[in-house]
């Protein structure tokens, strides 16, 4: 979903919150002490509604997925509402010196008022995206053309309408599409970047621009609709142009954050470590931690350390599958709960890896993989523990999914920021509470 398109559900979410809070105050209080009320509730709730604004961000109510269908919308929406309303409950109740307030009667009319209309307004963005729709023209037919243009077709919630779609272009058809345009008033022509190498088709393309048409490379679209990159279209000069390998400012911050953060981590985990340290030696005969060389920033090996889930000296496939007779019964509770990743703290204070980033592979897996298309580029940062692959992918078991991931770690890479990730770090926290990606 595009930038503009989430900062209005945004805008329309945080007016549909205060709406909601004056909506209860006036069922509550009535008119006449109306101001003096609203007043009192204005400054707490606000602080709430940030709470509820990251919920809402978490159960992906800001993702083109969410409003594939009204049941789905609807199922987000009230889930979203229920664990907003909780958390401010505990707040209300465990701050009340803070908040001033302990309003359980209003927090309920205030939710069930807020899911009426945050639907409502859903719905009439829903119907904004669809029949106002952008008309698209697509230009091109690789595969991954081809499986976009059917998924806009099919899903009319994306906002785009695909209007007309030539396979191969030519110079004649191009002189249509022009004319079409105009009369049709075409917003956005999507080309295939290696239609734009011909001087023809370039001029053509140009003559777009007076008509107020857009003209976006499909890789740049691709990545705006699906929030990862599409790697089978790409060259070298793509990423020359677009992914930077150093950014002085950014790395320095992130470095300070990884170390601090790595440090508390240590300080606030370690009553689990301990525990997970006994129960590994209480159940099964072997070392408590597990290293192993894993690929770091350049292709540097490192050794990364995490609680040993598996019997001691056994051997197997690369990959871990679905009930892995490899792991002992105590390692599948530590892998399930993510515990047996605690000692990664110590490469993230080292400075092997950052808190996010690509996962870092095994040396035999890295081998594997390079086969993939620009698969290098993965090391051009540091690796970390959790990622926006992660966050939106399942493990990989095979080549084709290590594939999938490399076109979200790139995304990544090309986009990183503390901004985005503080975003994979609170999606990771879902994860790890829901197991729901």
């Amino acid at each position: 979903m595009s930038i503009l398109k989430k900062l209005v559900l945004l805008l329309g979410d945080v007016i549909v919150l205060y709406v909601s809070l004056a909506a209860t105050v006036l069922i509550r209080y009535g008119l006449e002490a109306f101001d003096a009320q609203f007043g009192v509730h204005t400054a707490p709730f606000s602080a709430i509604f940030i709470l509820w604004l990251f919920v809402f961000y978490l159960n992906d109510l800001y993702r083109y997925q969410a409003f594939q269908t009204r049941k789905r919308l609807f199922t987000k929406i009230f889930t979203a509402v229920i664990v907003s309303g909780a958390i401010s409950a505990i707040s209300f109740y465990l701050f009340p010196g803070l908040f001033e307030l302990t309003p359980k009667t209003n927090l309920f009319i205030f939710s069930v008022i807020s899911l009426v209309l945050l639907y409502a307004v859903r719905i009439i963005f829903l119907n904004l995206f669809t029949s106002g729709a952008l008309k698209v023209i697509v230009l091109g037919s690789s595969p991954l053309i081809i499986e976009t243009v059917k998924y806009l077709k099919e899903n009319g919630h994306t906002g785009y309408s695909v209007i007309h779609w030539t396979e191969r272009p030519s110079e004649q058809s191009l002189k249509e599409i022009t004319e079409m345009a105009r009369a049709r008033k075409i917003d956005i022509v999507i080309v295939q970047p290696n239609l734009t190498k011909d001087l023809a088709n370039r001029k053509a393309l140009y003559q777009l621009l007076p008509l107020d048409v857009s003209v976006v490379n499909f890789p740049d679209f691709y990545e705006m609709l699906f929030e990862k990159i599409p790697l089978s279209e790409l060259h070298e000069e793509w990423f020359i142009e677009n992914v930077t390998a150093r950014k002085p400012f950014y790395d320095a911050l992130k470095r300070a954050l990884d170390f601090v953060l790595g440090i508390l981590g240590a300080i606030i985990l370690s009553p689990f470590a301990l525990l997970v340290a006994v129960g590994i030696k209480l159940t099964s005969p072997g070392p408590i931690f597990y290293k192993q060389e894993r690929v770091g920033k350049g292709s540097a090996l490192f050794t990364l350390y995490k609680f040993r889930s598996m019997r001691s000296g056994n051997n197997g496939p690369l990959w871990t599958t679905e009930n892995d007779s490899r792991v002992t019964a105590f390692g599948r509770f530590t892998r399930f709960t993510h515990l047996d990743e605690i000692p990664q703290l110590i490469n993230i204070i080292r400075g092997d890896i950052s808190v996010a980033g690509p996962r870092p592979e095994r040396v035999e897996l890295a081998k594997q993989y390079e086969e993939l298309p620009h698969y290098e580029m993965r090391h051009i940062i540091k690796p970390g523990l959790t990622g926006w692959a992660q966050i939106n992918y399942r493990p990989s078991a095979s080549l084709e999914e290590a594939y999938e991931k490399l076109r979200y770690d790139i995304y990544y890479i090309k986009n990183r920021s503390i901004f985005l990730d503080l975003l994979i770090a609170l999606k990771t926290i879902r994860y790890l509470v829901t197991s729901s990606r």
